[in-house]
């Protein structure tokens, strides 16, 4: 039996946004390896879709990484769902696709739903090239990361919990300088919000209210901060 797996995003907010092929792919899966199945068994209702459902997430996919090898290898085609976005992206998804490139094992990965592609395309900072960061550690290397991306000349894309942020910008600030960044809140839902200004005016702003959802922070680099420039070198200027 040829077996496949195919990493499957799905939308960060709005349900709308997920695609047809997504669907399809969904509805033909033998097997779908979810994040939190409650959660993706929400998104399989609403579409009408009812397929077996196994828990695949940080905690387990380790010690269980075998196990799920030999189902997939057992089956024609096997879905892998993360609660939100594309598996692999801040969420768990490179270990099976690794053992699964080892054992010969088909990997396709549909194109869609990630938070960090609108917020930085929405920013309003160069974003020909950028630097994806993800998560900041927590607390072993979490400065010399920020020491790393502080010599960085392109833009950087981070992402951030609502009870960290104003703390994280308070860091980026001290080890940065006040650079302009984007802060994106609730890509996609009801209560999405971009706010766009320098980092010290962030902190004002966030720092007053009470902040929810998920949160992605584009942050200028240090070879355009406080510029809005554009890489004219196509254009001989």
């Amino acid at each position: 039996m040829n077996s496949k797996l195919v990493l499957v995003p799905t939308p960060i907010g709005n349900l709308e946004d997920i695609t047809l092929r997504a669907l399809n792919v969904l509805k033909t899966a033998d097997i779908i390896l979810a994040e939190d199945t409650r959660v993706s068994k929400k998104l399989l209702t609403h579409y009408s879709i009812d397929k077996p459902l196994m828990p695949y997430h940080q905690h387990n996919e380790h010690q269980m990484l075998q196990h799920y090898i030999g189902k997939i290898q057992t089956h024609a085609l096997t879905a892998l769902l993360t609660d939100a976005g594309t598996p692999g992206i801040s969420d768990p998804g490179f270990l099976i696709v690794r053992e699964c490139l080892k054992c010969n094992i088909e990997v396709e990965c549909l194109p869609g739903a990630t938070a960090f592609v609108p917020a930085l395309v929405a920013s309003g900072l160069p974003c020909d090239r950028f630097y994806f960061y993800g998560f900041l550690p927590r607390k072993k290397g979490r400065m010399s990361a920020m020491q790393k991306l502080q010599a960085m000349d392109d833009t950087f894309v981070l992402y951030e919990s609502p009870f960290r942020l104003v703390k994280t910008l308070e860091q980026l600030l001290d080890t940065l300088g006040n650079r302009n960044i984007c802060v994106g809140r609730e890509i996609t839902k009801i209560y999405e919000e971009y706010f766009r200004g320098t980092i010290s005016d962030a902190i004002g702003y966030f720092g007053a209210k009470t902040v929810k959802g998920e949160i992605v922070i584009i942050v200028s680099g240090n070879a355009t901060n406080n510029d809005n420039e554009t890489d004219n070198e196509d254009e001989g200027e």
